[in-house]
Parts: structure tokens; sequence; C-alpha cells
């Protein structure tokens, strides 16, 4: 509630589970017109689920791809041991969209988170690599 009382009107998670809080947070600050006043997005999987209405997207951890990849590479005889990172450009992320959030995410949003994860992609925006520190 403390960052809905600042002025949040969309709060990300990241936290797996222990952010579920902020599920119960906007869901107390509640609906205007039949719609929630704030969301969250949810992490990890589509947490949809967790308050439908309530939910505006979630980043999705898109393990099913990774595991794909790796036992690819393992049955065409090329995995090599070590750490693998799946980022966007390996479709190791992304984001839910679906029946629960078509109504609240436009298509200028999703032409516009697009066109930022095509420039993130190709290197235009840099992102920095924090696992390099």
């Amino acid at each position: 509630m403390a960052q809905i009382a600042k002025g949040a009107d969309v709060i990300f998670t990241a936290a797996g589970n222990s952010g579920l809080g902020a599920f119960d947070a906007v869901e107390q600050a509640g609906k205007q017109n039949g719609r929630a006043t704030h969301f969250v997005i949810g992490v990890d999987a589509n947490q949809k689920m967790v308050k439908p209405g309530f939910v505006l997207t979630s980043m999705v951890k898109r393990v099913d791809n990774a595991v794909y990849s790796i036992i690819q590479d393992v049955v065409n005889g090329q995995f090599k041991a070590g750490f693998h990172v799946y980022g966007l450009n390996e479709d190791g992320v992304g984001y839910a969209m679906d029946a629960n959030n078509k109504d609240l995410v436009t298509p200028e949003m999703i032409k516009q988170v697009e066109e930022a994860k095509k420039k993130i992609v190709s290197g235009e925006i840099k992102v920095p690599d924090l696992m390099l520190k």
C-alpha cells in the first residue's frame, strides 16, 4: 500500500511469490467503474489467476524454451556444459498476454513493447549485464 500511497499505478513485483502482498494491495485499492484502479505485474510465470482483473501482465521466464534448446543440443551432440543465458533473443523471457489482460493492454502498448524488444535484441538499447559485476 505504501507504493500506491506514493502514487504508483502499477507495481512490478519482481519477487516471485514473495511479492504476493502487492497483489493484495492493488485489490485493496479497489475498482472504479468496474475496472481496477491499480495493477500489478507478476513475475516468473503468468500470475493472472492470483487476482484476476488486477494483473496487468506477467514477466515470464520461458524455461520451456531453455529446456527444449538444451535437449536439442544434447540430441544433436552439440551440448556444452556451462552457464547458459536465455534472454529476449533466445525467447527465454517474455510477457503474458491472454484473455485476462487483453482489455487492459492496448495494441499500441504491445507495439511499443515489441519495438523496445527489437532494439534490445539488436543492441540499440543497452541492458546492463549484472552477472558481470
